[in-house]
């Protein structure tokens, strides 16, 4: 069944008039007949008593016209959620993050995009920086806040740089090099807890680069995945670690944050998305992350 004949049927129903449905759509009055004649013929049942010279609709007429009326309605909002999710007003979006490397513009963000397309559902999902590449190679996130993927991930990802989390080196408060600044080279005695490569190979890789820049290899002591571990073990004197320093844990009143004097002392926090799942929703929060990027550090 056409839709033009519901069309029709309901026009000429609002003005009980074939001649006055015909000037309201803009057709001759012939065409209008024959349309919702042709209705009947399909339904197989009266919708129009044309017995009487004013036009009224059968009883069946009556019923119908109601399911009509709903029909166009459903199919005027089909199109309307199809243009709007071409324009990525709605259906969700889901972004992967990890906690402490989000930077301070992220919740903004995202309060952001909710207030400008409330019909988005937002999903956030907090995985690591490795974990984030499978996801959106999968299909299971749509963006990542994460750090540089991996040559393997490299080449199948799209990826802009959101800022510069500067590297510092975390110590006991007690240490003689505390507060700093430190020269790197300073550090070349000390015992190291470090990220786990697995979990954040790029940070763990710029941290040797760091040091290798510096002349020495960092003697690990210790490894964890979870931030405030790391953070734990240089309060137990297990080591010093070199991490960005909005990191949960990092702020406790026996640890020191030192800036480092090397001008390469930073890892890069990236907006990743794989090509294949770009749509307009995704450039539309884009475009809001663009507008809220605070000045490079």
């Amino acid at each position: 069944m056409e839709l033009r004949p519901l069309r029709y049927f309901c026009t000429v129903a609002e003005h009980t008039s074939f001649s006055q449905a015909a000037r309201a759509l803009f057709v001759s009055q012939s065409a209008i007949s024959e349309q919702i004649a042709g209705l009947e013929e399909e339904i197989g049942v009266p919708l129009i008593d044309r017995s009487r010279r004013t036009i009224r609709l059968t009883p069946h007429g009556e019923l119908f016209l109601g399911e009509a009326k709903k029909t166009l309605a459903a199919a005027a909002r089909s199109v309307e959620v199809a243009q709007h999710s071409f324009r990525g007003e709605i259906g969700s979006l889901r972004i992967g993050f990890f906690a402490g490397c989000i930077g301070a513009n992220f919740p903004r963000v995202i309060r952001a995009f909710r207030q400008r397309f409330p019909q988005v559902r937002v999903v956030l999902a907090e995985m690591s920086p490795a974990a984030q590449w499978g996801a959106l190679l999968n299909g299971e996130i749509d963006i990542g806040f994460t750090r540089s993927p991996d040559p393997a991930h490299a080449h199948k990802l799209a990826s802009e740089t959101v800022h510069h989390d500067p590297i510092f080196a975390v110590l006991p408060r007690a240490h003689r090099l505390a507060p700093g600044p430190i020269d790197l080279r300073d550090l070349a005695q000390e015992r190291f807890v470090m990220c786990e490569r697995e979990s954040s190979p790029a940070l763990f890789d710029k941290i040797a680069a760091l040091c290798a820049e510096a002349g020495f290899s960092p003697q690990v002591a210790n490894t964890s995945t979870v931030w405030s571990s790391i953070a734990m073990l240089v309060q137990a004197g297990e080591g010093i670690a070199l991490l960005p320093p909005n990191l949960q844990g990092l702020r406790a009143p026996d640890l020191a944050l030192c800036p480092l004097k090397s001008q390469n002392a930073f890892v890069e926090l990236i907006m990743a998305w794989s090509p294949a799942g770009e749509t307009a929703m995704l450039n539309s929060f884009r475009g809001i992350v663009h507008a809220a990027r605070a000045p490079q550090q």
